[in-house]
């Protein structure tokens, strides 16, 4: 297949995989024309690049997948490199869980700390969504709202 076919049906661009082959991750083969064609285990590589990169790996980063794609294999993570590679992304994505989780305390801290600075305190919430003051919101909703504890 030609470039503007294999780009139709990986759902990317043709420049995206122009790129793709100047780094080395997409082979090119050229008719007597020069002009490039693939075939379906390139659409495999781009899928896989694809999934990646929708999961946040760095272009780099999909490389051994891709390798091991090359390589002969079923699928383009059952190569050692490519577990590790797994295994360095679930370290970073858990580093970043812990500083969302640090911030987001952080940020809670803070609008406590804004609401109980307020003139009349902090508006009630009503669990049922609705609002303060609102007719189906009953006096022990409230309290409960305000204080955290149910009369």
């Amino acid at each position: 297949m030609r470039i503007g076919e294999l780009a139709e049906r990986a759902g990317t661009t043709t420049r995206t995989l122009r790129y793709y082959e100047s780094r080395g991750l997409l082979t090119a083969r050229r008719t007597e024309r020069g002009h490039r064609t693939y075939d379906e285990a390139d659409l495999r590589l781009l899928r896989q690049i694809r999934t990646l990169r929708d999961f946040g790996f760095e272009l780099e980063e999909t490389r051994p997948f891709v390798e091991c794609l090359r390589a002969g294999h079923p699928a383009g993570d059952s190569c050692p490199a490519s577990i590790e590679v797994y295994r360095r992304k679930l370290d970073e994505l858990d580093g970043l869980i812990e500083q969302l989780g640090t911030v987001r305390a952080q940020v809670g801290a803070q609008l406590l700390r804004a609401e109980a600075e307020l003139p009349h305190g902090p508006e009630p919430r009503c669990a049922l969504g609705a609002h303060p003051g609102g007719a189906d919101e009953t006096d022990e909703t409230h309290e409960t709202h305000e204080t955290g504890v149910t009369a």
